[in-house]
């Protein structure tokens, strides 16, 4: 699995970010979170084709976090696509779509098909499943996590005392089914391990509340907004945004096993190690995004 940071800006872009957009990579499947102005362009710049887009979850309608929809939705159309898109997000989304649909008068070539959610499980693609949670901002606005399936594996050393290597039966043990082997009964328990899969949490404009800890629980990867510096707490509440140490309580809590802080305020375009220090010493394994960076999981 890869993940593409293409925007890490809060509300006003900067010379080196763009506003907010996460591109998740897993086994020939494109997702991408938030989609501010400026996204597609981000794509093209490192040769990520919109084309492959197979899904969109928009956290909320902010212009920050979804101003690049509609560039994306006609670009789409201008290259004939013919698949299906999958477009998530908030109550209103649906109604927001038509909206653009209407205001820049275009017919798309393909359908856009659009989901609203208060919570729970989104989508499910081949190996893997995305889930959402309402969290606490100004407009109805949504967290998500994308996690990898498990996978159950053969336990190799204990099966090759039975002389049970290369089997077709080892088919149904890895589904989870008993077998016979020569009068020898093996359960799934004993002939095979469970692998966890990879889980990749992204929370952005949001207060910080108990309940996020749950959601984003172990996560192999947290995305989080640090919006501001510790000692603008007041500030934070009122635009109900985080700070550099709520978004490391966060991953401390959640027992996460590393962080990384986005949606940055202009205020740090030439100082953002504040942030990354002060969240540092709350959790260590922490991590400033920068537009382009890219995370192997």
């Amino acid at each position: 699995m890869e993940v593409v940071f293409l925007g890490t800006s809060s509300m006003y872009p900067t010379k080196t970010r763009s506003h907010p957009a996460v591109l998740i990579k897993y086994n020939g499947h494109h997702i991408l979170f938030d989609c501010g102005e400026g996204t597609q362009r981000q794509m093209r710049i490192i040769g990520e084709s919109v084309m492959k887009l197979e899904a969109i979850f928009i956290t909320h309608w902010h212009g920050d976090h979804s101003l690049g929809v509609a560039g994306i939705l006609q670009s789409l159309t201008a290259s004939r696509r013919k698949e299906p898109l999958y477009i998530f997000g908030p109550i209103g989304t649906k109604k927001s779509i038509e909206c653009i649909l209407k205001t820049y008068k275009f017919v798309p070539t393909y359908k856009i098909i659009v989901t609203e959610s208060r919570g729970g499980l989104l989508y499910e693609g081949e190996g893997f499943k995305i889930y959402s949670m309402s969290v606490v901002h100004l407009v109805p606005t949504l967290a998500f996590y994308f996690k990898e399936n498990d996978k159950r594996k053969i336990n190799v050393k204990l099966l090759k005392k039975y002389g049970l290597t290369k089997h077709p039966i080892l088919g149904k043990l890895q589904k989870g089914e008993t077998i016979e082997w020569e009068g020898k009964k093996i359960t799934p328990e004993e002939g095979t391990f469970i692998v966890k899969g990879k889980k990749v949490s992204y929370v952005v404009d949001t207060l910080f509340f108990e309940g996020l800890i749950d959601f984003v629980k172990e996560s192999d990867l947290l995305i989080c907004e640090a919006t501001f510096e510790k000692g603008m707490e007041d500030i934070a509440k009122e635009y109900m945004h985080m700070t550099s140490v709520q978004a490391a309580k966060l991953a401390r809590e959640s027992k996460s096993k590393k962080l990384v802080l986005t949606h940055l305020s202009q205020r740090y375009e030439k100082n953002p190690e504040i942030i990354l220090n002060e969240a540092k010493e709350v959790f260590k394994n922490t991590t400033l995004a920068e537009d382009f960076m890219k995370i192997e999981i």
